[in-house]
């Protein structure tokens, strides 16, 4: 039995790379996550004090937060912990929830937005009206609610961001699935009697791996904002457990007289944000069929 294939579409990995390292703007979002990656990495090993440590000389002698400089580079927070070591602790925990996080409902969405866009009737209608329901919600009320519901904690925080984050994936994997099922190779693949599972996998999941890496690489600036935000909203990563968030919620009474506290993990939040999306933008521009041509 000849088997029709469909079209080549993909580039191979050399030429992504090579068109990547023509991009300054994609280069420099790199080497951006790839230093908060380290740093979260290593924090065990460079963060100069314990994190949790309530130092006895981390205060003045009115009982405030120092300012950067000396031993404490980017001085104390409110308890006396240094707040570089506690952001490069949270740089881990902020890691750690945006990938699980935006793993978790990369693969929900993925799932239910391939499943829709391929059957189509009723079980195509019925995934996409829940899709529809679920994105009527505001991302950021939906997971106050459910992160009130469970006790707050990494691991949830991850889970509640998933249920919230999933349906632009779906929807955008259905959009993409229905055009692919359309095509006259699919047709001809079931003509010739081959299997769903075969269909599904082996031409069309494929096609959809570039557009699941933009995704994914998109998806895990919003997931740290979200988290972020849940923490710095008291429903997030609970101290003394350091993220981003909850460092700039614990210390905001001090914006005034300790302005680092809050610019610091702020600053923190908008640069791994820029990293991803600069990067998250050039896999689009490059693996994008659509665009390949305007560049």
């Amino acid at each position: 039995m000849t088997e029709v294939t469909a079209p080549a579409t993909s580039r191979r990995p050399d030429g992504v790379w090579s068109r990547l390292r023509h991009r300054p703007l994609a280069l420099f979002g790199m080497a951006l996550v790839l230093l908060i990656v380290g740093a979260a990495v290593l924090a065990p090993v460079i963060a100069p004090f314990d994190p949790f440590a309530q130092n006895f000389d981390g205060l003045t002698m009115f009982g405030e937060p120092l300012p950067p400089g000396g031993a404490y580079v980017l001085g104390t927070d409110l308890l006396g912990r240094d707040l570089l070591s506690r952001l490069l602790y949270g740089a881990r925990t902020s890691l750690i929830i945006g990938v699980v996080a935006n793993g978790i409902a990369l693969l929900i969405g993925t799932v239910i937005g391939l499943t829709a866009g391929f059957f189509q009737g009723w079980i195509g209608a019925v995934l996409m009206r829940f899709t529809d329901l679920m994105m009527a919600f505001p991302a950021l009320l939906l997971a106050i609610c459910l992160a009130a519901v469970f006790q707050p904690s990494l691991w949830i925080v991850a889970f509640v961001i998933a249920m919230v984050n999933w349906v632009q994936t779906a929807r955008v994997i259905y959009t993409e699935t229905s055009a692919l099922a359309a095509r006259d190779y699919i047709a001809a693949q079931r003509t010739l009697g081959a299997s769903t599972p075969r269909i599904l996998f082996r031409h069309i999941l494929p096609h959809l791996v570039p557009l699941i890496i933009v995704w994914g690489t998109l998806g895990i600036s919003t997931t740290v904002l979200l988290e972020a935000t849940l923490s710095y909203l008291g429903v997030g990563v609970q101290p003394p457990t350091p993220s981003w968030g909850n460092i700039i919620f614990e210390n905001q009474t001090y914006f005034q007289s300790a302005p680092w506290l809050v610019f610091f993990p702020g600053a923190a939040i908008v640069v791994l944000a820029l990293a991803f999306n600069l990067v998250g933008d050039a896999l689009r521009d490059v693996l994008d069929p659509t665009l390949r041509g305007s560049d």
